[in-house]
């Protein structure tokens, strides 16, 4: 007989779901987390990134409100205070799923686990357990790419506890991370440049909304440098120079690398086991989120499929139902809604307009407005609303949005491409009025070809 039915190593959102709703159904389950409970998105990612969003939000908010007939006296920004508070809200939210898991009955264990054999794992201090099934949950971390003076940049991991908020900062990157971290560093009053070795950031997302937040982002005076990339990063922290390969340098105290994250599989000894993994050592798994070992199986950032986090609950939660409640499950992939807490934000779902008509003949319906709060403020910046319908049977393909509330949005507008809503659903809704969601359902004509 093994020690557990379940072993899982890692203490994120999608492990923490498996092990407790596992334990829910009567398995015996053992967790191993070597740093902090709550993984990526608690630690250092989601919920962190979004309460720098919300700080970095006053400094349009005090700008705006003389429109509004408010009067501002000086205001000022303390990074410490912030990051304090910010510390005080992940140790509030770690110690939840700390306790949630306990009280499941899972047993937990503040250490490294590592993959020994098919049903047993090696703990840090040599002890060697064994288990029916090993789920690994370990997530990802940041890749940065190899360059003289690496040593001195930060990532992702790092960014919420640096120690002053810089004058000056690089960003490298061009995907949701750096360009999220850019707008946040813009609106707590750091001068922001960004490198990207493309000529569009955001790539992946539709056309559109690319072209439209980075004018947005370089409106908001974030300096935006396209093809190009880091030679070398000189200085002492600080105090650095940062050289590009075009041969022009720029001053900062900071530079942040987010330049993409790779499955959180080194040495953790599956390869010695048998179990495949990716190119970029992803475990590589079925539907089931089994590997190609039987007794392993893995969700959430470490299978690189969708590297979300309800996307890793939801498929934490299929493979306890699946293993241990009797009700096989498989997690579905399908029109994810999701946001990037750019700013202005961004809410999607669905297919983009190149991925659309590859499908076969489209509509497209799009507007843009200036939203009703940045009239009075005096501000030019517009929202985006973009629906994609098919035209063999009307069901509406995708949903876009750029502007105030994007994220929120975008969730309701989800239900309704998962339900397989038709423009004329859209349509038929009575709009609220006055809101900028309203759009989403007074559109009319579709655009040119």
């Amino acid at each position: 007989m093994t020690d557990f039915d379940l072993f899982v190593i890692g203490g994120g959102s999608g492990g923490v779901r498996a092990a407790r709703m596992s334990a829910g159904y009567g398995a015996r389950v053992a967790l191993a987390e070597e740093f902090r409970m709550g993984g990526t998105c608690v630690i250092r990612g989601c919920v962190p990134k979004k309460l720098l969003v919300y700080a970095s939000s006053f400094s349009q908010s005090f700008a705006d409100a003389a429109g509004f007939g408010w009067t501002v006296g000086e205001t000022g920004f303390d990074w410490a205070r912030l990051r304090a508070a910010k510390e005080a809200e992940i140790t509030r939210l770690e110690g939840i799923y700390r306790r949630n898991l306990e009280s499941s009955g899972a047993t937990l264990l503040h250490q490294r686990a590592t993959v020994a054999r098919p049903h047993s794992v090696r703990l840090a201090d040599g002890r060697e357990i064994s288990a029916k099934h090993i789920l690994v949950a370990t997530g990802g971390r940041p890749f940065v790419p190899d360059c003289p003076g690496r040593e001195l940049e930060v990532t992702s991991n790092e960014i919420f506890d640096i120690e002053r908020l810089p004058e000056r900062a690089v960003v490298v990157g061009g995907g949701y991370i750096a360009c999220e971290f850019a707008s946040i560093l813009n609106g707590l009053g750091s001068q922001v440049t960004q490198v990207y070795r493309r000529d569009t950031i955001l790539r992946g997302f539709d056309d559109d909304i690319r072209a439209h937040v980075q004018t947005a982002m370089q409106g908001r005076g974030v300096e935006i440098l396209f093809n190009e990339d880091i030679a070398r990063i000189g200085g002492v922290p600080g105090r650095l120079d940062v050289e590009l390969k075009s041969g022009a340098h720029r001053q900062a105290e900071l530079v942040l690398y987010a330049t993409g994250r790779l499955p959180n599989t080194a040495g953790l000894g599956l390869e010695g086991v048998g179990v495949k993994l990716g190119p970029t050592g992803a475990v590589m798994v079925d539907d089931w989120s089994q590997s190609s070992v039987p007794s392993i199986y893995a969700v959430g950032d470490v299978t690189d499929r969708l590297a979300l986090t309800p996307v890793a609950i939801r498929e934490g939660a299929a493979f306890a139902d699946t293993v241990f409640g009797a009700n096989p499950t498989k997690a579905d992939h399908s029109d994810v809604a999701t946001a990037v807490f750019t700013q202005p934000e961004i809410g999607t779902v669905g297919l983009t307009e190149a991925q659309a008509r590859a499908a076969g003949p489209i509509e497209v319906y799009r507007t843009t407005f200036r939203p009703m709060q940045n009239i009075l403020a005096g501000r030019d910046e517009k929202t985006l609303m973009k629906l994609l319908v098919a035209k063999d049977g009307r069901k509406v393909l995708g949903v876009h949005i750029v502007g105030p509330a994007a994220g929120e949005m975008i969730q309701l507008a989800g239900v309704a491409v998962k339900m397989g809503a038709a423009k004329e659903d859209f349509d038929r809704t009575v709009a609220v009025h006055p809101t900028a969601a309203e759009e989403l359902v007074t559109m009319r004509e579709p655009v040119s070809p």
